[in-house]
């Protein structure tokens, strides 16, 4: 009689260091991707625009994230991503 023989396989997989974009940081760009009105004012005032939210709901932004932003001073929303994802980049 055989004995039934189970096959196990172990994979390594190597995963890149885990990104630590918030999800506030995520419903900032998201909202400016869907809405010109918000992203023009997020270009032009930050402040005044995470202050306003969006569609009656606020950002949940660390107060390091907040200033981050409100630090940036962006010509498109590109360019507003590429810099805040290399100063978060260079923080962790």
């Amino acid at each position: 009689m055989l004995a039934p023989f189970t096959y196990q396989r172990t994979v390594s997989i190597k995963v890149a260091p885990q990104q630590r974009t918030s999800h506030g940081i995520s419903r900032v760009f998201s909202a400016a991707l869907v809405n010109k009105q918000f992203c023009d004012l997020l270009l032009e005032d930050p402040n005044t625009a995470l202050n306003k939210g969006y569609l009656g709901e606020g950002f949940p932004l660390s107060k390091e994230e907040r200033d981050l932003i409100v630090s940036i001073r962006a010509t498109s929303l590109s360019d507003l991503a590429k810099q805040v994802n290399r100063s978060l980049s260079n923080n962790y």
